[in-house]
């Protein structure tokens, strides 16, 4: 027994100072092979690829002709763990601190993806914590009065941005006929990072107030603000249901003790609360919410100690508008082989619609289980975008056609 003991702590110490030695020593930056383009690290790394703990290095991204860029990317080792995480991002010039071992690299698109497109990343809304609160313009070069799609992405409301969601953006704004405003919002309880918990609500207010900002300067970006369409996929797919229903309680008296009211995050100088209520309200004309969570009690793990009261107030099932006081028609994406959304509660969704006289249309995409419209740099991510993601996003682009160009 003593042996054992004293073998599981030389093994305890040796690795100790492995780790040790190893910070002494330098971390290992590896640069991953690109595909039609190339990634530069500068200062250039040494031949082994170690550099000292806290270098400063930038990647740098540089498509080949025909190509444009699409994201670079660095894992980073998870706190407490031996795992790593992949992190995106918009920039092509990345500047990077070397805290650990690291990899790091980019992916690049068809330039035909972005062909008369304008991008403008990372215009902030709001900051209510710490994580600055962001969105993605996609443009049509010359645009003027046109639509405009918000996507917001899944995760399950404690992961992704919305780099998620680029491909989906690419698709939906390549006909022209739209301006695309891909959104983030805060992650819930504390994984941005925040001290105090961000509850169910919290995201709701965020979704509401990028809304605004978008609005306010639509037209700077060639969209007409008073047309206005949602999607999003998963936890975005409740939250674009959550836009598309329940913008009516947009309000400014709180929330708990029987009131629930949804606060923008942000709120547009000199325009009271009733004036970004109606115009958000009159605005949403169409949602896509895909394969989403629609009642609070599928997902009771993210709400805490709620209420019954206030997991109905985010429970985009129960404020489906009639059809009479406002038409919002909802197009609704479920794979086949999905085993976190059920077929039953997207069609109890589809029944509540309908019986509100809305119009909705449920379609299975047969073979595919969950996320099948993400973009990430993966390629089996994109691999699956592009073998179903991309047929079914130009679908979705018919379908919000048929709501603003019949």
């Amino acid at each position: 027994m003593k042996k054992t003991i004293l073998l599981s702590f030389v093994l305890i110490l040796s690795c100790a100072m492995s780790k040790i030695a190893q910070a002494q020593d330098g971390y290992t930056v590896t640069v991953a092979e690109a595909k039609n383009g190339t990634v530069t690290v500068t200062p250039a790394l040494p031949s082994n690829g170690v550099v000292r703990p806290g270098t400063k290095i930038t990647v740098i991204a540089k498509p080949n002709n025909g190509y444009v860029f699409d994201a670079s990317y660095y894992t980073k080792t998870v706190e407490g763990s031996r795992f790593s995480s992949r992190v995106e991002s918009s920039l092509s010039e990345l500047e990077l601190t070397v805290t650990s071992n690291m990899t790091v690299g980019a992916t690049f698109v068809e330039a035909s993806k972005l062909q008369n497109i304008s991008v403008t990343y990372d215009v902030v809304y709001a900051q209510p914590g710490v994580k600055k609160l962001k969105y993605d313009v996609y443009a049509p070069k010359n645009a003027k009065n046109l639509p405009c799609i918000v996507i917001i992405h899944g995760g399950g409301w404690s992961s992704n941005t919305e780099e998620v969601m680029r491909g989906l953006s690419r698709d939906l704004v390549a006909n022209g006929k739209y301006v695309v405003f891909n959104i983030d919002y805060r992650w819930i309880n504390t994984g941005d990072g925040d001290t105090k918990p961000n509850k169910m609500n919290d995201l709701i207010n965020d979704v509401f107030g990028a809304i605004a900002h978008i609005q306010e300067h639509a037209k700077e970006y060639g969209g007409d603000p008073s047309k206005i369409g949602v999607t999003g996929d998963s936890a975005g797919g409740h939250l674009s249901a959550c836009a598309a229903n329940l913008c009516s309680l947009i309000g400014d008296k709180g929330w708990g003790n029987g009131v629930y009211e949804f606060m923008p995050t942000y709120m547009p100088n000199g325009k009271s609360i009733k004036k970004v209520r109606k115009q958000i309200t009159k605005a949403i004309k169409a949602a896509a919410p895909s394969y989403g969570v629609f009642d609070a009690s599928l997902f009771k793990q993210y709400m805490g100690d709620a209420s019954e009261a206030e997991m109905r107030a985010v429970s985009p099932i129960y404020h489906v508008p009639n059809v009479k006081e406002r038409a919002v028609p909802q197009y609704l994406l479920r794979g086949s082989k999905d085993n976190l959304i059920s077929d039953e509660s997207v069609k109890n969704y589809v029944a509540t619609l309908e019986k509100a006289g809305q119009k909705a249309y449920y379609v299975i995409v047969d073979g595919y289980g969950h996320a099948f419209l993400d973009w990430k740099c993966d390629e089996r991510t994109q691999g699956t975008y592009n073998a179903i993601g991309h047929e079914y996003a130009l679908k979705m682009r018919d379908f919000f056609d048929g709501v603003f160009y019949k």
